[in-house]
């Protein structure tokens, strides 16, 4: 099989044949339809994440089929679509396992970073990474769920925001144009909000009732105009760019990051005292949240804009992603 490697941190990528691997016990192989690149490849790319083993394949946003079962494998067939995402498997016994946080897990698993992942034509996953893939998807429009839709999808609905409720996204990118989506069709009285007024036809036709031009208008008075936000669910890679959007919350409304940024979120105690105001981040999933990301895309029509580049070409898809230009997630399709 081919699969695209890294044998070590920051070198470049290389286009290998290995043999194709068999499952073991309570494992299968998939057959890789299709890999989202994710920003967070550049954990493989870098080796600044803990327990990167190189040489390594990247690559967390999987679809495909099960094309071998090993031993003791009793729920999973071979031919059914699944998909496997940044949740690669954890230990189900350590302290935080058994709170039922197993994004967290001491023993966390993660495709492309503790085993390879999907920059390949096939790999080796452990069941209780699965997550079955409907019908109505295909590969290339459920990749990208099991990352970018899963964390904005997942930490949506446990904002604590109903129906009715202002909700705004912050940013228009990969994870902002899926979050605009999903926060529509849950009912929430959706606004956008990012940089320039060229990204406003685009936020509308998503699904938000409201753009607000971070450059023109002061984006904090124009949530409190409309009664303050319940959500705002920050997408962005600027912690800069979040604080002032904390004066735009309503009474016991959060900010909610889910973009990663380097810099601080600054806080003035004043500002998140009077109405109860406060800033919380949010991880992706586990298998049964993508499932269920999944099965809500494909009943209400999320779906991400995607460009597709071949296996050969991953290296090219990456740099496509790292750049900003991509519109708005990169799939490599073996």
């Amino acid at each position: 099989m081919r699969v695209i490697q890294i044998a070590k941190p920051n070198a470049p990528f290389e286009l290998v044949e290995r043999p194709t691997p068999e499952p073991g016990p309570r494992q299968v192989r998939i057959k890789i339809e299709a890999c989202g690149v994710c920003h967070s490849d550049v954990f493989a790319v870098t080796g600044v994440f803990p327990g990167v083993k190189y040489p390594t394949v990247p690559g967390h946003e999987i679809a495909g089929r099960i094309d071998a079962i090993g031993a003791d494998v009793t729920t999973w067939r071979v031919g059914q679509r699944v998909g496997v995402g940044w949740f690669g498997g954890a230990c189900f016994v350590c302290d935080r396992c058994r709170r039922g946080d197993f994004i967290t897990c001491r023993n966390l698993k993660v495709p492309g970073i503790h085993y390879d992942g999907g920059y390949a034509d096939y790999m080796i996953a452990p069941i209780d990474a699965l997550a079955s893939i409907p019908d109505k998807l295909d590969a290339t429009a459920a990749a990208p769920l099991l990352c970018a839709g899963i964390t904005t999808f997942n930490a949506l609905r446990n904002a604590g925001a109903r129906p009715g409720d202002v909700v705004a996204i912050h940013g228009i990118g990969g994870l902002g144009h899926l979050a605009v989506q999903f926060a529509r069709r849950m009912g929430f009285h959706t606004v956008a909000i990012a940089r320039g007024k060229d990204k406003e036809k685009l936020a509308l036709e998503l699904g938000a009732h409201r753009y607000i031009d971070s450059e023109t208008q002061d984006a904090a008075k124009e949530l409190m105009a409309l009664g303050g936000a319940k959500v705002i669910l920050a997408t962005v890679t600027s912690g800069k760019a979040m604080t002032p959007l904390i004066n735009g919350l309503g009474v016991d409304g959060t900010l909610l990051v889910v973009g990663a940024s380097p810099e601080p979120i600054e806080v003035n105690p004043f500002h998140i005292l009077g109405q109860r105001r406060g800033v919380r981040g949010w991880p992706s999933g586990t298998s049964v949240d993508s499932e269920d990301t999944m099965r809500f895309s494909a009943l209400t029509g999320v779906e991400a804009m995607i460009e597709t580049y071949p296996l050969a070409k991953a290296a090219e898809a990456y740099e496509r992603m790292m750049s900003g230009k991509a519109r708005f997630r990169v799939v490599i399709v073996p």
